[in-house]
C-alpha cells in the first residue's frame, strides 16, 4: 500500500511541476501575444469580496485585461445553491459583486462580466456534456469528494455535476485559459476532458478543428493569505477585511490579529505564522517584499506590525473604496453593465449552442 500511495504522489508531483512548466510558458508567451488568449475566470456571489479574494485573484484579473486579452467574468449565480437551501440576499450579492470588479478595474469595455442564470444556452452544453463523463468520473473530483466526505446532507446532483458546469462555463464562449490555484487543476482536466470526448463522439463542423478547445490553467503566483486570526480567511469566521470596509474598520480588524510574544519582527512563515501573513499583507499591500517590512519594523512588536499593515493596505485600497462608495449609490449602472454583459454572453453561448446542434445532428 505504501508503495502505491508513493506512486501517486510522485505521478501528482509529476503532473503538478508539467502544469507549472506549462503555466510559466503561457505567462512569457501573454507578454507578446495577448491576442491569443480569450480568459475565463469568476467567483460565487456568496457576500461581500474581500481582500483575498483581491489579492488572490481579482488584481491578476486586472492585470491580464491589461494586457490585452479577451476577458470573461462569471458572476456564478446558479452555484450558490448547490450545496445550500437558500440563496440569501442574492441579488445584493450579486450587485456588490459586481461593484467590487469595477473599482479594483475590471472594464466593462474590455471585461465581459454576466451572470449563468441569464444565459440559458450556456446551461443547455450541461446536457451534451454529461453524455460522455461516467458518474465515477464524478466522484473522484476533488470538490465533489469533499462534499461527499465533509457534508451533513444527502449531496445534491448539481453538486455532483459541479465539474461538469464549470465546463460549460469554460468551453461556451471557447476560453482557453482558467487562471486558477494548483488545487483547482483538477477541473481544468475535466474540462479537457469533456473537449476531446465531444470531440470523439459527436465530430466537428470544420473538419480541421473541434468545436471546443483545449483550455490550459494558468497558475496563479499571488501569495496565500491567512484570515487575521492565523486561519484559512473565511467570511464565517470573521477573520476578513472586506473591500467595501472603512479605513477605521480595516484599523480596529487589524488590531485584533494574532501576533506573538517575540518584539523582533521577522519573517518567518513555519515557525511565526500569524506574524509572517500579516508581514506579507503589508507587503503586497505595498509594493515590497517581506523581508523589507520586516527590516523596516525590526523592534517594533506586534504594535509597530499591526500600524505598519493598517497604514499600507488603507493606502493601497483608498481609490478602490472610493470608486466602489461612487458605483453602489448608481445600481441602474450597475444593472446596465450585467444586462450589457448578459448580452454579449448569450450571442456567444447561441453561437456555440448552434455549432454544437450541428457536430450532434440535431440542427432541425
Amino acid at each position: 500500500m505504501a508503495l502505491i500511495e508513493d506512486a501517486l504522489e510522485s505521478t501528482s508531483e509529476a503532473s503538478l511541476r508539467a502544469s507549472q512548466a506549462r503555466s510559466d510558458a503561457i505567462e512569457a508567451d501573454l507578454q507578446v501575444h495577448p491576442e491569443r488568449y480569450r480568459m475565463l475566470t469568476g467567483d460565487r456571489p456568496t457576500g461581500r469580496l474581500h481582500i483575498g479574494h483581491y489579492f488572490g485573484s481579482l488584481a491578476n484579473r486586472v492585470r491580464l485585461q491589461n494586457l490585452g486579452m479577451q476577458t470573461w467574468v462569471l458572476i456564478a449565480d446558479y452555484q450558490v445553491i448547490y450545496d445550500r437551501d437558500g440563496v440569501g440576499d442574492l441579488k445584493v450579492n450579486v450587485l456588490s459583486a459586481l461593484a467590487d470588479y469595477l473599482a479594483v478595474g475590471l472594464d466593462p469595455a474590455r471585461s465581459t462580466i454576466f451572470t449563468h442564470s441569464a444565459v440559458p444556452a450556456l446551461n443547455q452544453l450541461l446536457l451534451p456534456f454529461l453524455s460522455v463523463v461516467t458518474d465515477s468520473e464524478l466522484r473522484r473530483n476533488p470538490t465533489v469528494k469533499d462534499e461527499l466526505a465533509s457534508a451533513d446532507r444527502p449531496m445534491s446532483g448539481l453538486m455532483l455535476t459541479f465539474p461538469v458546469h464549470q465546463a460549460a462555463d469554460i468551453l461556451f464562449c471557447k476560453a482557453n485559459l482558467v487562471p486558477v490555484g494548483k488545487d483547482q487543476l483538477p477541473h481544468i482536466e475535466v474540462t479537457r476532458l469533456i473537449a476531446r470526448r465531444f470531440d470523439e463522439r459527436y465530430g466537428r463542423v470544420d473538419p480541421d478543428q473541434p468545436v471546443f478547445p483545449q483550455a490550459d490553467a494558468l497558475l496563479s503566483a499571488a501569495p496565500a493569505i491567512l484570515g487575521l486570526d492565523g486561519t484559512k480567511m473565511s467570511k464565517s469566521k470573521g477573520n476578513v477585511i472586506e473591500l467595501g470596509m472603512t479605513a477605521d474598520q480595516t484599523a480596529k480588524l487589524i488590531r485584533k490579529a494574532r501576533t506573538d510574544a517575540d518584539r523582533h519582527i521577522s519573517y518567518d512563515p513555519v515557525n511565526r505564522p500569524e506574524v509572517s501573513n500579516l508581514i506579507m499583507l503589508a507587503a503586497v499591500s505595498s509594493g515590497r517584499t517581506p523581508e523589507q517590512v520586516a527590516e523596516q519594523i525590526g523592534d517594533g512588536g506586534g504594535g509597530g506590525l499591526k500600524k505598519e499593515v493598517t497604514e499600507a493596505l488603507n493606502e493601497h485600497l483608498a481609490p478602490i473604496r472610493a470608486r466602489r462608495a461612487e458605483l453602489v449609490t448608481d445600481p441602474g449602472y450597475l444593472l446596465q453593465v450585467l444586462h450589457e454583459g448578459n448580452a454579449k454572453a448569450n450571442e456567444v453561448a447561441e453561437a456555440t449552442l448552434a455549432e454544437v446542434r450541428v457536430a450532434m445532428q440535431m440542427d432541425y
